[in-house]
């Protein structure tokens, strides 16, 4: 709050011209939308993927804990098909727990250069150990070596502790592959909805809202 006259200064950032895109972004018919939300989100995720931003995969996933608690972090989305969006951690961090605790999950996906939001709902559940290898062997030996090494969401000593940890590994399998770790997999969240949120000027928005019953779903349009 401002002391000199009680009022709470409030952000107002810079307006800024848009990023000009290499691409024309597709537009979604909000007044008659696809049947298929899973095609329709498959194609805003691989619309994101041209953008000129260091990470359009990322994934916002917020869960909660016993109490009802909620927490919320970025990881990176690696795969989205019929079943829904997987990525990987962890299973013994605080998301990790949570998720497998509660069993459910809401997700976010933010693209500023398209003015777009994509938010799903939904069931929690543990990949394969398959996928879950294939995609650690996807990873580069420096983070095959801290998935071991970092003891995530616990409390940390200081740095050199960490770096210690990072050393006895690397010496550990030294001469050879690094193996996942049986606590590091993937999660594939099941979406029961999917909304789509387009955004225009003077917040006069678009958004529609998939809701899973069986294998049908039904849409319906919000108020932005």
């Amino acid at each position: 709050m401002n002391a000199a006259n009680g009022s709470t200064p409030f952000i107002h950032p810079p307006k800024r011209q848009p990023t000009p895109l290499s691409f024309t972004p597709s537009q979604l018919n909000f007044d008659a939308p696809p049947t298929d939300p899973i095609a329709a989100a498959r194609a805003w995720i691989e619309e994101s993927l041209q953008l000129p931003t260091p990470n359009p995969n990322a994934l916002y996933v917020a869960s909660v804990d016993a109490d009802g608690r909620p927490s919320l972090r970025a990881v990176l989305l690696r795969a989205f098909d019929a079943d829904g969006a997987v990525f990987f951690t962890n299973h013994k961090s605080r998301k990790g727990r949570e998720l497998a605790g509660q069993g459910c999950a809401a997700l976010l996906m933010h693209w500023d250069h398209l003015d777009r939001q994509l938010r799903l709902e939904g069931s929690v559940e543990s990949t394969s150990d398959a996928l879950s290898d294939q995609y650690f062997r996807e990873r580069s030996r420096s983070k095959q070596i801290g998935a071991w090494a970092s003891e995530q969401s616990q409390p940390l000593a200081d740095r050199a502790t960490f770096d210690a940890r990072c050393k006895s590994f690397e010496e550990r399998f030294a001469g050879g592959d690094v193996p996942r770790p049986p606590h590091w997999a993937g999660f594939r969240i099941r979406p029961s909805t999917i909304e789509f949120w387009q955004g225009h000027p003077d917040r006069l928005h678009d958004r529609i809202v998939y809701t899973r019953s069986g294998d049908h779903w039904t849409v319906s349009r919000l108020y932005p």
